[in-house]
């Protein structure tokens, strides 16, 4: 008689806020779409519709991996009304993991939006990035594609790939902006270390 296993059903995991270590490291390359890291997968799209995120990284729940999932959808099932090539491709697999995500090509362009994170909690600022980029991935299916993003797509693509190299968006802001919200991210330090245990 063959045992059948269910995987576990996946439920939110907490998240890590600015000032955890985790959230500085350089994450390494998943070298293998294994089980592991489709319960992942399926934890984290648990965990950014728990919270409202239209984006979320492996190192926000303290998994140091190169993994992403992206939902830029508007209600959830629209496209913009200006899709770009990658909004076409994508939006219809959304939530969607990626693994190993890369930026390879940037538009010389520039765009400011306003930015959020769910490791920054309730602070908010404009950062300027390219306007668009050429996103490289692999799905959890084992398919490798290039396309461009540009919008929402694209700003979530960079938003989330920099979680993967130890990048928060408060290190892209000007002097300017990120005087207006040092308060705030000295708070979530400050939680971040009562939280640590003592070393024994």
């Amino acid at each position: 008689m063959v045992e059948i296993i269910t995987p576990p059903q996946p439920a939110p995991l907490r998240l890590r806020i600015w000032g955890d270590l985790v959230l500085r490291k350089k994450a390494k390359p998943v070298a293998a779409i294994t089980a592991e890291i489709r319960q992942l997968a399926a934890e984290m799209v648990e965990t950014m519709y728990t919270h409202h995120g239209v984006g979320l990284a492996a190192p926000q729940i303290g998994r140091s991996l190169r993994l992403i999932i992206i939902d830029t959808r508007i209600g959830r099932d629209l496209l913009p009304p200006d899709p770009s090539p990658g909004d076409i491709l994508l939006a219809p697999r959304m939530p969607l993991p990626l693994v190993n995500p890369e930026v390879i090509r940037a538009s010389k362009a520039l765009e400011t939006c306003s930015e959020g994170c769910l490791s920054v909690t309730k602070v908010y600022a404009d950062v300027t990035r390219p306007a668009a980029v050429v996103l490289r991935a692999t799905t959890l299916e084992g398919e490798t594609f290039e396309v461009e993003c540009d919008g929402l797509l694209g700003r979530c693509v960079q938003h989330e790939i920099d979680h993967l190299d130890g990048i928060l968006f408060p290190d892209r802001l000007s002097r300017e902006e990120l005087r207006k919200v040092e308060t705030e991210l000295a708070g979530l330090e400050k939680t971040v270390k009562r939280r640590r245990p003592r070393p024994t």
